[in-house]
């Protein structure tokens, strides 16, 4: 399905962003893992790869860095001699009331999750239109469509996303290049891991399918969204999310 394809996949040594680097290299590509800090975890995710007979390179990057984001994709064109597939999956949360939340904390999530896709978009586009071809995606978050309490920077970033996806789909689509946004719902991660039973257990009520997502619900459509099938689908913002938000 996306046999020798080469995927670059930020925030991809855990949770969703590994269960995309997986998946899409079950399907044949080969993979740029990258990642903030996490080298242990990293380091697995290439083992994984490796076992599935696909190529794999780890890059460590702090994505809301603009030259530190030309660097890496420059180098993983070198290293691959060519990129197909982007995933902006990087985020981190920082969460608070909106009358208590610091500074800082808003200027990161944004400068992560949402800058840092922009960052990605920018330094790889030029290479997907010289190749007039290119598959962008990005990670979004139903929070982006529905908003959350306390959860004001972390929504504001995942819409932004939105807005920065349906612009791209219409500045490149001409010249073959698609870009979709994901919009996960409750998914099984780390970081809803640390939650309580009881949290838990209230975010089920709003679900009608009464399961969380996992990773890999994700990751399927995912690498559908990299492959030529989806060649016709773009601006699109596709919620995986069990029903939760309708």
């Amino acid at each position: 399905m996306l046999k020798d394809k080469t995927a670059l996949i930020t925030g991809a040594s855990r949770g969703i962003g590994r269960a995309i680097a997986l998946a899409m290299a079950a399907a044949g590509a080969n993979i740029a893992v990258v990642f903030a800090g996490n080298q242990a975890a990293a380091s697995g995710v290439q083992t994984e790869i490796t076992a599935l007979g696909r190529d794999c390179a780890l890059y460590c990057c702090d994505v809301s860095d603009f030259q530190a984001v030309k660097s890496l994709v420059e180098q993983v064109i070198t290293r691959f001699g060519s990129l197909d597939i982007l995933v902006n999956n990087a985020g981190i949360v920082r969460d608070g009331l909106l009358m208590t939340m610091k500074e800082e904390d808003f200027d990161a999530v944004i400068d992560t999750n949402l800058k840092g896709a922009f960052n990605l978009i920018r330094h790889t586009a030029p290479h997907f239109l010289r190749k007039k071809c290119g598959r962008i995606i990005n990670i979004s978050s139903v929070t982006g469509i529905s908003g959350n309490a306390g959860q004001t920077n972390y929504s504001a970033a995942k819409a932004g996303m939105i807005g920065l996806t349906k612009s791209t789909a219409k500045e490149l689509g001409s010249r073959g290049i698609t870009c979709n946004a994901l919009a996960p719902g409750f998914i099984e991660t780390d970081m809803t891991q640390a939650l309580s039973d009881e949290v838990k257990a209230a975010a089920l009520t709003h679900i009608p399918l009464k399961r969380l997502g996992r990773p890999e619900d994700i990751a399927a459509m995912a690498v559908f969204l990299a492959s030529d099938s989806a060649s016709y689908i773009t601006g699109e913002v596709i919620k995986i999310d069990g029903g939760m938000c309708m």
